[in-house]
């Protein structure tokens, strides 16, 4: 796939500089040509696949896209809703200028630009990278992980979405878990130790930052046994309010406000099984939030269905998390499902999804909404096509 692209770009170049260059000649020489057709009409790439610029191109050049999209019903508060959805169309193009130094480019055709970065190993080894631009932020041990390897549909936790910017918190909007900034990260030991300390705005993406301070996120990652990663991060930073909150209603807009976090989980992954799990907590100004989750997938040959192989998955998942502790703002939430892997990265999956808790209103308007503990059910379906 990724050759098939890089080959269609080089040929929509070299056919414009072709017919740029017939503009200016009545024909073209047979040493000059760079695409030919054969005699049964078919296009001959050759003349451009040999040459030394298209070799090195395709050599520095990875292409990488997917697609996420699917249907969602929901109960919730007496009412029913259901919608087709289109969650994400993401593309990014990764190239190597050195051995050393590379640049990322990212968009979302269901949004907006994600990422753009730029990498220089500053090291011979893994042992230090920076990294300057656009990016995910370190802080959890889910946000930095992509979408199509997440167990479910809603991808995220409640805590890290909320905590790391990815959408539920209204002061600091909806952010996908990035941020602009300064990142140095690398390895050790043979990769058993990870780190990453990130100087970031805290404002989020496409954006200047809201006021002065910058925020620290630092991260470490030990890998002690094959499969096994520990991993805490912590957030020492200062937000500023672009909305009001349900959750934190004495912060006004415009307001500069504490927005510390930590947090502490493990990921193991194995053949029989895969499963992760992260305590989180979030403090701004004086509101503290918590929470916890669980989840897991195991493949269904576990269970006496070898013709299926590792194909289909179980998939269950817990998460609680309490937005607001003074207030009790707390919510359950329960998932199960089956996730089918029809071939490499891209599966089908269908989910069952329960909260005891959810908001009537918007919950960037503390004065209408209202925190409602209260059964919330929803079946949810996803298609994933990706390629690499």
């Amino acid at each position: 796939m990724n050759t098939f692209i890089k080959t269609t770009l080089a040929v929509s170049l070299a056919i414009f500089s072709s017919t740029a260059a017939m503009g200016q000649s009545d024909s073209l020489s047979t040493e000059s040509e760079v695409v030919t057709t054969t005699k049964n009409g078919r296009i001959n790439l050759k003349g451009i696949t040999d040459k030394k610029w298209f070799q090195e191109l395709q050599s520095r050049i990875k292409l990488h896209g997917y697609a996420q999209a699917g249907y969602t019903y929901s109960h919730k508060g007496g009412q029913n809703t259901n919608t087709f959805d289109l969650k994400r169309v993401l593309f990014w193009a990764e190239a190597k200028i050195t051995d050393r130094w590379s640049f990322l480019f990212m968009h979302d055709f269901s949004s907006v630009v994600q990422e753009y970065y730029t990498d220089f190993r500053i090291t011979r080894n893994k042992a230090l990278t920076v990294r300057f631009g656009q990016f995910k932020n370190g802080l959890s041990l889910e946000n930095p992980l992509s979408p199509t390897a997440m167990e479910a549909i809603d991808v995220y936790s409640e805590a890290v979405t909320f905590l790391t910017g990815c959408g539920s918190d209204p002061l600091l909007g909806v952010q996908y878990g990035r941020d602009l900034g300064l990142s140095l990260f690398g390895e050790t030991n043979n990769g058993k130790f990870r780190y990453e300390v990130d100087v970031m705005n805290g404002q989020g993406i496409n954006k200047k930052d809201g006021n002065n301070f910058k925020d620290i996120i630092a991260r470490l990652e030990y890998r002690p046994v094959q499969g096994l990663n520990i991993v805490t991060t912590g957030q020492f930073g200062r937000g500023h309010a672009i909305n009001t909150s349900l959750y934190n209603p004495t912060i006004a807009i415009g307001q500069d406000y504490k927005r510390h976090r930590a947090t502490i989980g493990a990921d193991y992954k194995s053949r029989a099984f895969n499963v992760h799990g992260e305590y989180l907590n979030g403090w701004d100004k004086d509101v503290h939030s918590w929470g916890a989750y669980l989840t897991g997938a195991v493949p269904l040959a576990r269970f006496g269905a070898p013709e299926l192989g590792k194909r289909l998955e179980l998939v269950a998942s817990y998460d609680f998390f309490n937005f607001n502790t003074d207030k009790g703002y707390d919510q359950h939430k329960v998932i199960g499902g089956l996730q089918y892997w029809f071939y490499k990265k891209c599966r089908l999956q269908v989910q069952y999804v329960y909260r005891n808790a959810y908001v009537i209103g918007r919950n960037d308007d503390p004065t209408e909404a209202q925190f409602v503990h209260g059964a919330n059910h929803g079946i949810q379906c996803q298609l994933q096509v990706r390629f690499n």
